[in-house]
């Protein structure tokens, strides 16, 4: 706190130098972004990219970042001395998070420049994907903090590791969610199993040696491998491998951080841009998102939700935001637990799940898609289904019993209609399996407790620019706004095009 008192948020990033992961990941991309167009005098940032070699990952850094929309504002700022910029600002290393080092080596200069020059480590790397293969996100999400930890303890002059997580590592928690570290072994529920990090490591293995034993093809190791990651979540009280492996990720680093300064931010669902660089960026269909896209192609007869369902959704660039304020404010912390900053809106600005059905309707009478025929895409009111049952009843009536007939027809007829039915099961199964992997999520019961990310905020209330530039306050956003003027627009803008 003392360094952020002797100037504003931006002085605090002059001539610092910044490690970063997974930067080309939707948060992080925002992140850099804003670093670079903000304090265009910091002295380097070092971006860790999977890559087999250095000019795989430079290739891929300039297709999946820098050419981006997203850096429009910064490339009309710097014109043609742009590739300059980045090029003298930025360096791009071959690497992988699951690995000791990052593959780097035990001793190699790059790594040693490393040790002796990073301010700050800031690690956004992490597989998302609700059901992983388990080796994959026990790899990335699990061992890779520890991986990243390892190494910020390394640096000389470490004066904060942020280490980027997700709010719902609190599984299907419900009532208020507060900003605690998770504990070492800690489970979701009463099972008499312990939680024991490298056992589950041991599974994982012993999993995969069974499945070489049996000689699986590539596709049905990995089906295995992701039932198994769903098994072994729920076993504990986790819904997904995802939150599983990223809750294990904490657990690592709050045992082994020691003192070193340490923040943990646990964003909820991160939709599009609010403000900066400009509204509505976004990349790819994220969590709720896969819905509204749905609706716009007109593909969604029916909307799961109530109106007692609450969604908690922060625009990106809020949540780029916090990360930076929050590792500028408890630079060079000392303490023995990490701090913890949930970035999240439900407990100030509640959104109803509901009204995402509004306000995509709303949206998409007035600017209606035109499909592959040339004429506009006709959307339709989903039918507003409560509960899980009564949404399984609806799939049954309408699809399934149909099937069934046609199942019965295709018998009589010698399999006339095989591709037809075996076409209808998969798409049934598919919409199934997309709603299950997400009810936890539409019916989420918890509210997060974000004392600590309303601390942070006034923290920088005395300063007029910092409050206007670094903006993450949820109670300024309008829902009806944001959704129909920004989201949904960036949505068919970036997304659906």
């Amino acid at each position: 706190m003392e360094n952020f008192m002797n100037g504003s948020i931006v002085e605090s990033l002059e001539n610092k130098t910044i490690f970063i992961t997974g930067s080309t990941g939707f948060l992080a991309k925002i992140f850099v972004e804003k670093l670079l167009r903000v304090q265009p005098k910091l002295k380097h940032l070092f971006l860790l990219l999977r890559a087999p070699d250095p000019e795989s990952a430079l290739q891929r850094f300039h297709t999946e970042v820098t050419s981006k929309e997203l850096f429009r504002v910064l490339r009309s700022t710097h014109g043609a001395k742009f590739n300059t910029f980045i090029s003298e600002k930025v360096t791009v290393i071959a690497g992988d998070i699951a690995l000791k080092n990052f593959g780097l080596g035990e001793d190699s200069d790059l790594l040693n420049k490393l040790f002796k020059d990073v301010d700050i480590v800031a690690s956004f790397a992490a597989t998302t994907k609700f059901i992983e293969r388990y080796d994959v996100a026990l790899e990335v999400n699990t061992l890779g903090a520890k991986n990243v930890l390892d190494f910020s303890k390394k640096c000389s002059k470490l004066e904060m590791l942020v280490h980027v997580s997700t709010a719902y590592v609190c599984g299907e928690e419900s009532g208020v969610i507060s900003e605690k570290p998770f504990l070492i072994g800690k489970t979701l529920n009463q099972t008499s199993e312990i939680l024991d990090i490298e056992a589950e490591l041991k599974h994982m293995r012993n999993r995969l040696e069974e499945l070489e034993a049996l000689q699986v093809s590539k596709s049905e190791e990995t089906e295995a491998m992701e039932n198994f990651g769903l098994e072994r979540s729920r076993a504990f009280g986790w819904p997904n491998t995802y939150v599983f492996t990223k809750a294990m990720g904490e657990m690592l680093i709050g045992k082994y951080g020691g003192n070193l300064p340490i923040v943990i931010i646990r964003p909820t669902i991160i939709t599009g841009t609010y403000k900066e660089p400009f509204p509505g960026w976004i990349e790819g269909a994220r969590t709720i998102d896969t819905f509204l896209v749905a609706g716009a192609k007109g593909k969604l007869p029916c909307f799961l939700g109530n109106a007692e369902s609450m969604l908690d959704v922060v625009p990106g660039d809020m949540v780029a935001n916090a990360v930076i304020v929050a590792m500028v404010v408890n630079a060079n912390h000392q303490s023995s637990d990490p701090f913890i900053y949930q970035v999240c809106s439900s407990q100030t600005s509640p959104l109803s799940a509901i009204k995402l059905r509004d306000y995509s309707h709303s949206y998409l009478l007035k600017n209606p898609l035109i499909g592959k025929d040339g004429n506009p895409v006709n959307v339709v009111m989903p039918i507003c289904l409560p509960t899980m049952d009564s949404f399984r009843r609806y799939i049954y009536v309408k699809y399934r019993l149909p099937l069934k007939v046609l199942e019965l027809v295709n018998i009589a007829l010698c399999q006339y209609f095989k591709n037809t039915c075996q076409v209808m099961n998969r798409k049934i199964n598919r919409v199934m399996h997309l709603v299950e992997v997400h009810e936890p999520y539409i019916f989420f019961k918890g509210k997060f407790d974000d004392l600590n990310t309303e601390r942070l905020r006034m923290a920088i209330r005395a300063n007029e620019t910092d409050t206007k530039l670094f903006y993450f306050d949820p109670k300024s956003l309008d829902w009806d706004d944001y959704f129909v003027n920004i989201h949904i627009p960036g949505l068919v803008k970036f997304v659906i095009r």
